[in-house]
């Protein structure tokens, strides 16, 4: 039996804890693995829920980074899309009526809360509330 510190990965097999392992598995990670987890880390410390954990008709807070912003009518109104993505699971954010909010463009961090529905297989979350994480912290 190994003294060294051992924890377990969802769906992973056991791997030594220790600060040189960490090292070389962030060396060895992709920048966008990398991302992933530190918006995973993020939402975690804000107390938002993880978008992976949200499910039809729930009442959520979460956050993370919009990764595309576009402009899409949905039944001849005017429709401002985005998609939200925190590391776990991509959401779209809509705001029906709208052609532009200042602000939300893509890289740009924020905390949206609502009632998600689900549309074509995909998490949407319909004119939420929103605040803007400060630009300084990106």
């Amino acid at each position: 039996m190994s003294a060294v510190p051992r924890f377990e990965k969802p769906g992973g097999a056991a791997k030594p804890s220790g600060r040189f392992r960490r090292m070389l598995d962030r060396l060895s990670s992709s920048q966008e693995d990398l991302e992933s987890e530190e918006l995973q880390e993020d939402s975690q410390a804000s107390g938002c829920t993880r978008i992976s954990e949200c499910t039809d008709r729930q009442i959520v807070k979460v956050t993370g980074t919009l990764r595309t912003v576009t402009l899409r009518p949905r039944a001849g109104v005017p429709a401002l899309e985005a998609e939200l993505f925190d590391g776990t699971a991509p959401l779209d954010v809509v705001w029906l009526g709208r052609r532009s909010i200042v602000g939300i463009e893509p890289g740009r961090k924020l905390i949206a809360s609502g009632r998600i529905a689900m549309s074509h297989g995909r998490r949407v979350l319909f004119n939420p509330k929103y605040e803007l994480r400060p630009l300084g912290k990106e």
